[in-house]
């Protein structure tokens, strides 16, 4: 499996913000989409970073509630880890594993074509080897 088989159940719908933007908006995307990362794309619609809900509790740690006031270039993790639509769902999975994130931006040619989280890749899995197994069930009571 693919990380195109896991847009395709999921979607391509990405949440972005601005490197300009304030972390105020930014956390309020996270809460209003109820979700745990945001891509950060430039004035050209080219991701340039990704700020997460571990960037913000981080920060929050360091420097208290003066983040809210600053801009998401200052906190947003770049250069970031992405992956190709074409890209194995395990390799994906061990590579979010070894480097400790959450989420993942899909780009081909340059362009944001969706993001997964470390969930995503879980649930997908789950759900086919569940597949899996209804088959095997399936095939053992044709020969029982």
């Amino acid at each position: 499996m693919v990380i195109s088989d896991v847009l395709r159940t999921k979607g391509h719908a990405v949440v972005t913000i601005r490197p300009t933007d304030s972390i105020e908006l930014a956390v309020r995307k996270l809460a209003e989409h109820r979700i745990g990362a945001l891509v950060a794309e430039d004035l050209w619609m080219k991701p340039v970073g990704i700020f997460s809900e571990r960037d913000f509790i981080n920060a929050v740690a360091r420097d208290g509630a003066a983040v809210l006031g600053f801009q998401v270039r200052q906190l947003m993790t770049t250069p970031f880890f992405s992956c190709r639509p074409s890209d194995r769902v395990d390799a994906m999975l061990a590579r979010m594993t070894i480097s400790r994130i959450r989420h993942l931006p899909v780009i081909e040619d340059n362009e944001l074509k969706g993001i997964v989280s470390i969930g995503d890749l879980v649930k997908h899995r789950l759900d086919e080897k569940e597949l899996e197994a209804s088959v095997l069930l399936d095939l053992s009571r044709l020969h029982a």
